[in-house]
């Protein structure tokens, strides 16, 4: 296999579609399973297949790759669907967390994770609807 090289996506280093349908199936574990992020999951409906489906999408063209969450559920203004919840520095740590774990379960380059972190940190600071 070839390394990759600097010209590639995100999406295209994290193994494509599948690449991220893995990264988002093991976000929603961790925020499942971890304790520690139980307040970001009370935040959540029950069944998370929704929120799987849209967040692969969301994701696959924001790293890069197909733009197809628009035709598939509109567009997107990332704060604005975050508006109806409760979300201060907590809850948006309890995202990064899961987040930070999913990465750190694939087979990604250290350098590429923190790449992602930083851009998912501004992201969710996005966000927040509360000042602590």
């Amino acid at each position: 296999m070839n390394a990759p090289t600097h010209q590639e996506s995100p999406y295209q280093r994290l193994g494509r579609e599948a690449g991220i349908c893995q990264l988002v199936e093991r976000f929603y574990e961790r925020m499942d399973t971890l304790p520690e992020a139980k307040r970001i999951r009370d935040l959540h409906a029950a069944d998370l297949t929704p929120m799987v489906e849209k967040l692969s999408v969301f994701l696959a063209g924001w790293m890069g790759g197909p733009q197809r969450y628009r035709e598939r559920f509109g567009r997107v203004i990332i704060p604005a669907a975050h508006e109806p919840f409760s979300i201060g520095t907590e809850e948006r740590d309890q995202w990064l967390l899961c987040m930070r774990h999913a990465l750190e379960s694939l087979p990604a380059e250290e350098e590429l994770i923190e790449q992602l972190m930083e851009s998912f940190g501004q992201m969710a600071d996005m966000c927040r609807t509360r000042e602590d």
